[in-house]
């Protein structure tokens, strides 16, 4: 007999109580399911029940083989459902958090070239520079810069979070492009008002030298895309990641400054809830952002 269907005939008849109503379930005879289960004890050597006319129990190694039973069929199932859901189109809602500079410039173009092939899929995505929660907001995915310390998520590394200088170039006609960061002291910085050290960035340069330099300015944000509109009228030098400044530099409206120093890149994870069985909609989307945003082999 098929080792699979004696494992699944023994947990009915531990489930449902006796031989009578493991049969009633399966839709056979009660010697039928007593076949089964002599099979099994013949193969193993070992008795599973002690029966009588009234009750069973199981055997000491009947309740490990049970448990056994219980642990296998259920990768079994597992297994057929993943498979078939591999099959299946991606449909539905897919509900993602993002910081509001990657999420708006990065992100949105994936994702729109994402909905023209898949009809079927829906996407919210919401721009939030605060670590998402999303199992408490009700999220699928995240993207998160910085270090995870979450229990229960996937962390799957994108390609670190990079930032870069850039300026109008009225700003350095009129005030200099600098040459060392130690020089940004004598230009205005435009800077984020909801980093905790905004008057001090951090620069990497060549062979990883490693520039603290303090910095000021008389404007400041807490929004990037606030910062890169002051810069684009000449306000000063801004530090902003090169996904939001790539564009204008692109069409020579912003001049990268240092361009050989930037600030120490950021880890970035693409975050989702531990699950053994993504949907297709949300494994789609995974694989797409992989795909976009991972780390290069």
């Amino acid at each position: 007999m098929d080792k699979l269907a004696g494992m699944a005939m023994f947990v009915r008849v531990v489930e449902s109580g006796n031989f009578t109503a493991a049969a009633v379930v399966s839709g056979v005879s009660s010697t039928m399911v007593a076949k089964h289960i002599r099979t099994i004890e013949q193969r193993l050597g070992a008795r599973l029940l002690h029966r009588t006319t009234r009750r069973q129990q199981l055997t000491e190694v009947g309740r490990l083989y049970y448990e056994r039973c219980k642990r296998v069929l259920s990768e079994v199932e597992l297994a057929e459902a993943s498979a078939s859901e591999l099959q299946a189109s991606p449909r539905g809602l897919v509900r993602l958090v993002a910081p509001v500079s990657f999420g708006s410039q990065g992100l949105a173009p994936v994702l729109a070239d994402y909905l023209a092939r898949h009809p079927e899929v829906d996407v919210e995505l919401t721009l939030d520079n605060r670590a998402p929660d999303l199992i408490n907001e009700g999220y699928e995915l995240g993207i998160q810069i910085g270090d995870i310390d979450a229990v229960g998520l996937v962390a799957r590394p994108l390609r670190p979070y990079r930032r870069m200088l850039a300026a109008a170039p009225r700003y350095l006609a009129q005030h200099g492009q600098p040459e060392h960061p130690e020089q940004l002291i004598a230009h205005s910085c435009l800077g984020l008002s909801y980093w905790r050290h905004h008057d001090r960035w951090h620069l990497l340069g060549p062979n990883d030298e490693l520039c603290i330099v303090s910095v000021r300015g008389r404007f400041s944000s807490n929004q990037g895309s606030a910062l890169r509109i002051a810069a684009l009228h000449g306000a000063g030098i801004v530090l902003q990641p090169e996904v939001l400044l790539t564009a204008d530099i692109a069409a020579g409206r912003l001049v990268p400054v240092l361009p050989t120093w930037s600030y120490k890149p950021t880890p970035m994870y693409l975050i989702y809830a531990l699950d053994s069985r993504p949907t297709a909609k949300l494994r789609s989307v995974i694989d797409l952002l992989l795909q976009c945003f991972g780390l290069e082999e």
